[in-house]
């Protein structure tokens, strides 16, 4: 399997959570993805994100897209950014 391309995008899951006090249980319920997908998001796994779950996201975070993901060059998954 061939490593992952480091993209630089990485997502602020976990912060905007944390400021809102809500669960990621509790996003997932609020915008009808599954947990799992939700971390993989959260742990910047995701390949790829659908305009309408972010529009979903950011919804119910009460943010902008660009609150939500930030590019870092040279920050890929599992790097420090």
């Amino acid at each position: 399997m061939p490593p992952e391309e480091a993209t630089g995008i990485r997502v602020h899951l976990d912060k905007l959570l944390a400021e809102r006090g809500m669960t990621l249980t509790q996003l997932a319920e609020r915008v009808g993805v599954t947990v799992v997908n939700l971390s993989v998001l959260k742990n910047d796994r995701a390949r790829a994100i659908r305009f309408s779950t972010l529009a979903a996201l950011c919804r119910e975070l009460r943010c902008q897209p660009g609150d939500l993901i930030g590019y870092e060059p040279g920050a890929g998954p599992g790097e420090p950014g």
